[in-house]
C-alpha cells in the first residue's frame, strides 16, 4: 500500500521508519533531481540544487545503511571524504578518489576489475579491501553479492548516474528513493541514470512532500531483480 504524508509531522525516529528496508539485504538508490531531470546544478554538483528536507533524509538513509556505494566520478565531482560509514568506490581503473585519502582509509573500499591500471596501487593502500569483481570493470551482480558477503545487509548507493543504470540493468536494485527539488535548471545536466536504454518499471511505495520538494520511494518490479 503507498503512503503519502507530510515531512514535517515526522520525527527522527518516525523518519526512519518510514524509510527501513522491508527486508535484509536491501540494495537502494539515492538521488536528488530536479523537476526538469538534472541530477546536478551549475556548478556540476548536487549540492546546487538539494535542500534543507533532502538533506534530511540524506542524513536518514545514511545513518540507516551499513555501507554507502559510489562511482568514483561522483566521489571526485562531489568531494566525498573518509566518514564513519564503509565506502566503496566503484571505479574501472581502480584508482582512489585523491579526497578518500585525506584521512582515515580504514573504511575505504575500492571494487574494480582484474585488468584495471590502478590495481596495484590501490592494493598497496587498502590491501584486501580492494574487491576484484570482473575483468574490464567490477560487475554488478558480484558487487552486491560481495557486499553481502562482508556482512553489508543494508546497501545505499549514492551515484553516479552511469553506475545506476548498470545497477539497474543487472537486476540487482530493490529500490530508488528520489527528492524532487521545485526548480528547474535546464542546461546538459545527466539524469538519474545514464547509457545504454534500459526498461524498469517501479512501484511507488511512499511520497512525502515539504514545501513542494516531492520525497519518493520507488520499490523496482520484482521481475527486474
Amino acid at each position: 500500500m503507498t503512503s503519502f504524508g507530510q515531512l514535517a509531522d515526522l520525527d527522527d525516529d518516525a523518519l526512519r521508519v518510514a524509510y527501513a528496508p522491508p527486508r535484509l539485504p536491501w540494495l537502494r538508490l539515492n538521488f536528488v533531481a530536479t523537476v526538469d531531470g538534472a541530477v546536478s546544478g551549475g556548478d556540476g554538483t548536487s549540492g546546487s540544487i538539494n535542500n534543507e528536507a533532502d538533506h534530511r533524509v540524506f542524513g536518514a538513509l545514511r545513518a540507516q545503511a551499513d555501507v554507502v556505494v559510489a562511482g568514483a566520478g561522483t566521489i571526485r565531482d562531489e568531494g566525498y571524504r573518509p566518514n564513519p560509514k564503509p565506502l566503496v568506490v566503484v571505479t574501472r581503473s581502480g584508482e582512489i578518489p585523491p579526497t578518500l585519502l585525506e584521512g582515515d582509509t580504514g573504511r575505504v573500499y575500492v571494487a574494480t576489475g582484474a585488468r584495471a591500471p590502478g590495481l596495484a596501487d590501490a592494493r598497496s593502500v587498502l590491501g584486501d579491501r580492494v574487491l576484484v569483481l570482473g575483468e574490464d570493470a567490477p560487475d554488478p551482480v558480484a558487487l552486491r553479492s560481495a557486499l553481502v558477503d562482508l556482512g553489508f545487509a543494508n546497501m545505499l548507493c549514492e551515484g553516479g548516474p552511469h553506475l545506476a543504470r548498470d545497477l539497474l540493468a543487472a537486476g540487482v536494485v530493490d529500490e530508488l528513493c528520489c527528492t524532487l527539488v521545485p526548480t528547474l535548471v535546464a542546461g546538459s545536466a545527466p539524469r538519474i541514470t545514464v547509457g545504454d536504454g534500459i526498461d524498469v518499471p517501479l512501484a511507488l511505495h511512499a511520497l512525502l512532500e515539504d514545501a513542494g520538494t516531492l520525497l519518493g520511494r520507488w520499490l523496482v518490479s520484482p521481475v527486474h531483480r
